[in-house]
């Protein structure tokens, strides 16, 4: 439903009013909307049925809600919404438009409508979901980062949640392939949260697609964000977890998506981060362990050739103190016994590394290496 479509405008904006009626219906929800839509066709049949029919799909009190003039606030959405669809590249899809994502209308309750931004024919692309921390590590930044890139360059879609951390580095990845990406949004589309991603979601919305259901306007609000996860797997044909707390909202969007019959993949770390526990506890669930982007296509059977990630610079063999630190966490202290340097040395060694990306300073005085 675009602002440029060559059908009666007169004829549109009435469709449009029937449907944002029903979705600011109280007591309606997307399934007892479905039924309606199911039982009466579209939304004018709703409000035209007789309410002796109508209380046969829900409950009288739903019934007369139905029946009483439309609230102010669907007026108002109206005018907002046309107004809206008046600029180039957004839309308005319907459960009731051929465009609308089929993989959505697989889910237990697909939203009435999605509010669009750019190329809403990727929402109908074959696309992995890519998620995870917002106060994620270097090395996971750079990993959500690299398989994005790989994986759309292979094809798929990369879809997430446009969070910092690792929802940004996956969008500025998927970004930089054919497959392009998604973001999918807990504000009114014509919003963008969080600010500091302001610049980013532009270029989304220019090279790929922002959907919301949320009405226009909507700021963010905390019981938002969890709901729509729903739909970032949703239009996924698997979920990459790059890195998780153990009790991180990314496992939520896993769990939805495994009853959602999704694909879950998790990618392993070291056993001492807390931002590993969560994917540990998906793989430990029956998640695809990932060590490359060939894990995941094997899995979805993906025809499409990846490109390459990025190779992992060489580390130079004299550093005793990369030598000695491992992969797991460790302080300096520890790191001057195992390498035989004094603390200063180490000190100045892990500064160069650091510099260099080899090496993360952690909280508690820990580095980690990144590579």
């Amino acid at each position: 439903m675009q602002a440029e479509t060559t059908v009666d405008k007169g004829q549109v904006a009435d469709d449009l009013a029937a449907w944002l009626r029903l979705q600011h219906l109280s007591g309606v929800g997307p399934v007892a909307a479905r039924a309606l839509l199911a039982r009466f066709g579209f939304p004018p049949q709703i409000f035209s049925a007789p309410f002796e029919a109508l209380c046969e799909v829900v409950s009288s009190s739903v019934a007369r809600t139905i029946a009483e003039p439309p609230r102010r606030v669907a007026n108002s959405q109206l005018e907002l919404t046309l107004q809206w669809l008046q600029r180039p590249g957004n839309a308005v899809l319907t459960l009731a438009d051929a465009a609308y994502p089929p993989l959505l209308l697989e889910i237990a309750d697909p939203p009435l409508l999605l509010y669009v931004r750019g190329r809403a024919a990727l929402l109908s692309r074959p696309g992995i979901a890519i998620i995870g921390s917002r106060n994620a590590s270097a090395q996971g930044m750079q990993n959500a980062a690299a398989f994005a890139q790989s994986l759309s360059g292979a094809g798929l879609t990369i879809i997430s949640g446009l969070a910092l951390g690792i929802d940004t580095h996956a969008h500025e990845g998927g970004l930089r392939g054919q497959g392009s990406t998604v973001a999918v949004i807990g504000t009114g589309a014509d919003l963008v949260y969080p600010k500091r991603n302001l610049d980013l979601a532009q270029r989304i919305a220019e090279q790929g697609c922002i959907v919301s259901e949320y009405a226009l306007g909507l700021p963010a609000m905390p019981s938002n964000f969890p709901r729509r996860n729903r739909l970032i797997s949703g239009l996924a044909r698997g979920v990459l977890v790059i890195e998780a707390a153990a009790l991180s909202g990314s496992l939520i969007t896993a769990r939805l998506a495994g009853e959602q019959g999704r694909d879950v993949f998790a990618l392993p770390g070291s056993i001492h981060s807390t931002l590993a526990k969560g994917c540990h506890a998906l793989i430990k669930q029956g998640a695809k362990l990932v060590e490359s982007v060939e894990d995941v296509l094997q899995e979805l059977q993906w025809q499409g050739g990846a490109e390459s990630l990025a190779p992992t610079p060489a580390i130079a063999p004299q550093s005793a103190v990369l030598a000695a630190l491992g992969y797991d966490p460790c302080d300096a202290d520890t790191l001057a016994e195992r390498s035989g340097l004094a603390v200063e040395a180490v000190m100045a060694e892990l500064l160069a590394l650091e510099m260099a990306g080899l090496v993360e300073r952690l909280p508690g005085g820990l580095f980690q290496r990144c590579k």
